[in-house]
């Protein structure tokens, strides 16, 4: 062994020995945790670019894809219901309250769908080298805001054309549900994607999630046609229970200006308030969860 070599392998020695596994305890393994997230940001940050450059690699388009999809989507509703079943006839701006769900529903799919999958697909990083495997989901939600970002524009854009720019306290709406979005999206994210680690039907159960509760919030239809057709106290109460119902509200109180008659449920920013708070709750125990099986990712992998 030459001279190199052994200072290396003494200086090495010298290092503290890391745990790879869980931190125990609730408050301070979750201090622990973000300290570790915070010191691999510039790693989190390359893998956010790695994912959104890898979505689009070799595309003619580029970011452009971005905005295809919702716009398509947006079409297709439009059309469908707008025209042909006559629902842009009862709702005033349609293509705007259409657009305005389906840019927080946009976010929150992805954010799920990516997020399930994320650490499987890393699966060679976690094997090889220790890093806080939390990154990886929080890789997926931060590609998902980029884009979520870029359909926003869009959608403030739309409202700036139609006359309708939204001004004064609907921004209150925006934060809230911005806040629900990204609290319970990154929060399913950490759950989903250590549970796919250990049975990989849970990213195929995701997208059957995904196509149902899509019709489970007012995003192609409004809150007064539901209320219209179900009477029942205590199913709207279990409706609105949903807290991405209440995010897609919150954009359209936000944006969707032309609907300032329609009915809204009572107590909005109340209701999105315990949302919040529900959230913040929920996003601890999900990284609690997930510090606990990571141990065992490797092997699983």
């Amino acid at each position: 062994m030459t001279s190199t070599q052994q200072d290396r392998a003494v200086a090495l020695a010298e290092q503290p020995l890391r745990t790879a596994g869980p931190r125990l305890g609730f408050a301070s393994g979750t201090w622990s945790s973000i300290k570790d997230i915070f010191d691999q940001r510039e790693l989190l940050d390359m893998l956010i670019r790695r994912e959104l450059k890898a979505r689009y690699k070799d595309s003619a388009l580029g970011f452009v894809w971005t905005l295809i999809r919702p716009l398509a989507m947006l079409l297709i509703y439009y059309v469908a219901l707008g025209k042909f079943m006559g629902a842009a006839r009862q709702t005033p701006e349609f293509a705007i309250f259409i657009y305005a769900g389906l840019t927080a529903w946009g976010f929150y799919s992805e954010a799920l769908s990516a997020g399930t999958g994320s650490v499987v697909a890393n699966s060679g990083l976690v094997k090889k080298v220790y890093l806080p495997r939390e990154i990886f989901p929080l890789s997926a939600i931060g590609s998902a805001l980029f884009n979520f970002a870029i359909q926003l524009v869009i959608l403030v854009l739309a409202t700036v054309a139609m006359g309708s720019f939204p001004t004064g306290s609907r921004w209150g709406y925006f934060i809230g549900a911005t806040l629900i979005l990204v609290l319970y999206g990154t929060a399913m994210a950490l759950l989903l994607s250590a549970w796919n680690v250990y049975l990989r039907d849970i990213q195929y159960l995701v997208e059957i999630f995904v196509m149902i509760f899509f019709w489970v919030s007012p995003i192609v239809y409004p809150w007064a046609m539901f209320i219209d057709n179900v009477k029942s106290t205590l199913i709207q109460e279990v409706y609105l229970a949903n807290p991405i119902t209440l995010a897609v509200l919150g954009f359209q109180r936000t944006f969707w200006t032309a609907g300032d008659a329609k009915p809204v449920p009572d107590h909005l920013y109340f209701r999105m308030g315990i949302a919040i708070l529900i959230g913040i709750v929920l996003l601890w125990l999900c990284q609690r969860v997930f510090a606990r099986l990571q141990a065992n990712f490797a092997q699983e992998l």
